[in-house]
């Protein structure tokens, strides 16, 4: 899962890195500093003690996200569906065990842990998935690992690599370097893992720009009239869960702006990811965190409201509910997944927040980003 303050900080440390390049190159060198003694610390483990070289099995984007192919996410509004009165023991995943890179890690409602990464510096040891190894690809050399939901691919960020998202082969472990432009935000993989959809901003001129990478290294770009769709405070493109479009969110221009509150949302704009251009307006009052918060029926979506995370229709924007995390994962018409900070745990709730079932997490994916996915 990734929180707006994951966000921020990663966002304010991207803009260090590249504001700080007229001598002395402080951020540089402490970037270069970090990834030195990170290498001399794996060179010193692979000779001194046991060298576990681990390669990971990645299904999709944690807590924030997979969806059916060729579902629309505008639907009829429905009432929200009652949670099943009890829990198939299938559902109820057994406890981590020591040697959980070895295989892929089941969570709750019969998802998978597709990876994990750090989200700035400095770096922590980052993971993925090869589905065809069924294990995990451990990576501590790059500061952000982003786990496709499918497929075998993982984008990788190198903070001394400015303007650049590599695209790791799973398989070979061969990164292909790309040049995108600097992005903001996370970067966001499609449901299918195909595509990497990257929000980019000009610092100078303010521009906002859709930038779409595939997963063979095709990049385009599509400028965005801020103007004409207008947003303000944490502004970044997401995959709706059938994968036709991504979406923007749009402040309500007649509103009271607070630095205290989340820009107050009078909708999401979808535009297309093969040629940029604006499809519908969904009246949604806030920002979901990815795929994987539209409901699988796309009638529901939950979203970062400006009083918390909250559940509503789509098709009016009405609020149904509150949400517990606003990256929480839809899993069912009737149940989501949950991640709890607090104990390190992924939980299966139903709408009302009851939790169905809990799995612990390895200690060595406490605070880092997760991305989970369907079998």
């Amino acid at each position: 899962m990734n929180s707006p303050t994951d966000d921020m900080l990663r966002h304010a440390v991207r803009n260090l890195a590249d504001e700080a390049r007229t001598p002395p190159d402080l951020v540089g060198e402490a970037l270069r500093r970090g990834r030195r003694l990170r290498r001399r610390r794996r060179a010193a483990t692979s000779v001194g003690a046991v060298a576990v070289v681990v390669a990971l099995a990645v299904p999709y984007l944690w807590l924030r996200p997979q969806p059916p192919a060729g579902q629309n996410p505008v639907a009829e509004p429905a009432v929200a569906p009652s949670a099943p009165a009890s829990v198939p023991a299938s559902d109820v995943a057994a406890p981590p065990v020591t040697d959980w890179v070895g295989r892929p890690l089941a969570v709750p409602g019969g998802w998978v842990l597709a990876g994990a990464t750090s989200t700035g510096t400095p770096a922590a040891t980052g993971y993925a998935l090869d589905r065809d190894g069924g294990r995990y690809l451990a990576l501590d050399r790059y500061e952000e690992v982003w786990a496709a939901p499918n497929g075998h691919v993982a984008a990788v960020v190198d903070y001394e690599r400015r303007d650049e998202i590599g695209l790791l082969d799973l398989r070979t472990e061969q990164v292909r370097w790309v040049a995108t432009g600097s992005h903001v935000m996370t970067p966001q993989w499609s449901p299918d893992g195909d595509r990497l959809a990257l929000t980019r901003l000009d610092k100078v001129s303010g521009d906002l720009t859709l930038g779409v990478l595939t997963s063979q290294g095709t990049y385009r770009t599509y400028p965005v009239d801020r103007q004409k769709y207008f947003c303000t405070d944490r502004c970044f493109f997401t995959w709706t869960r059938d994968g036709r479009h991504v979406v923007l969110q749009q402040t309500d221009p007649d509103a009271v702006l607070s630095e205290s509150r989340p820009a107050p949302r009078r909708g999401i704009q979808l535009f297309s990811p093969d040629d940029g251009r604006p499809g519908a307006f969904i009246p949604v009052p806030g920002d979901p965190a990815g795929p994987w918060s539209w409901s699988p029926d796309g009638r529901l979506v939950v979203i970062r409201g400006q009083d918390g995370p909250r559940i509503a229709e789509v098709a009016t924007g009405r609020i149904v509910g509150p949400a517990m995390g606003d990256d929480d994962v839809w899993v069912n018409e009737g149940r989501l997944l949950h991640r709890d900070l607090g104990t390190n745990s992924i939980l299966l709730i139903d709408l009302e927040g009851r939790e169905l079932a809990r799995q612990s997490l390895p200690q060595a994916l406490d605070h880092l980003t997760l991305t989970v996915g369907p079998v």
